[in-house]
């Protein structure tokens, strides 16, 4: 697939999506950055040649977020009635936030450097988060009096108690990727020079696991919290009747007792 302004490089079962318009802060809000990313990952999605995929920026920044020159001038997806932008958000930005949480694809965020409002929210979407030390993350949009349209204080109250959740969105303040590990927001922070080879790494390993059992895994964590533990119990039980049935599974299985790596398929 060819793009103008995002790069993806496969490497294995891993693949990397990295954001890459640093003369406008690698923002996401605009229509063509957005099709992208769909299309990019619906690519990776649909292909089957993909267990994982590390999200990053090019050069110094993760991502600015919104276009705030757009919203300045009322452009875009900022322009028109009420009624008008509402439609633009659900049209535009917020086909991110639906498409982050429907893959099944594990997302890792390898947060190189500024991750501001929508950018905060795009880190905040994926299922893993690594940042460098010069990371810095913020809820900015009650700075620019707005709230998060594109949904991310959705994730932002499952990844921190909501105390933490409320102080981030209330004051818009900036944190480094220090504290940002302290609050629970990331998984590790690394040294910068070390952040992309220890997101390589980590998606390795998680990519070496049998694909199915990855896959659904993800579908069990995300609907925890969405059903009653009795349904949650069936859909287990489900997962588990098909994935007792794969060839990895009988690989995985005759790999341990005979002690020696096991080699799967995908099947």
């Amino acid at each position: 697939m060819d793009f103008e302004h995002i790069r993806i490089e496969q490497e294995g079962r891993v693949a990397i999506l990295t954001l890459d318009r640093p003369e406008s802060g690698n923002t996401v809000s605009e229509p063509a950055v957005i099709d992208e990313i769909e299309r990019g990952v619906g690519g990776l999605q649909s292909g089957g040649e993909t267990s994982v995929l590390i999200v990053t920026g090019r050069d110094k920044i993760f991502s600015a977020g919104g276009n705030v020159k757009a919203m300045r001038d009322r452009s875009g997806m900022f322009a028109g009635s009420p009624v008008e932008i509402y439609e633009n958000y659900r049209d535009s930005v917020q086909r991110i936030t639906r498409l982050m949480a429907a893959t099944d694809l594990v997302t890792i965020a390898a947060v190189n450097g500024h991750a501001i409002g929508a950018g905060c929210d795009l880190a905040l979407m994926c299922d893993l988060r690594i940042a460098a030390k010069k990371a810095r993350f913020s809820q900015a949009f009650v700075n620019l009096g707005i709230v998060p349209g594109d949904g991310g204080a959705w994730f932002l109250a499952r990844a921190v108690p909501r105390h933490v959740a409320a102080e981030l969105v209330f004051t818009g303040k900036k944190i480094d990727g220090e504290s940002a590990y302290r609050l629970g927001l990331v998984n590790e922070v690394v040294e910068d020079d070390e952040l992309l080879d220890r997101a390589r790494a980590l998606a390795a390993e998680i990519a070496s696991k049998p694909p199915a059992a990855l896959r659904l895994s993800k579908r069990l964590l995300n609907r925890a919290s969405e059903v009653s533990l009795s349904e949650f119990l069936d859909i287990s039980a489900a997962y588990q009747s098909f994935l007792h049935q794969t060839e990895d599974h009988h690989e995985a299985v005759a790999a341990l007792l005979e002690k020696r790596p096991a080699e799967f398929k995908g099947r």
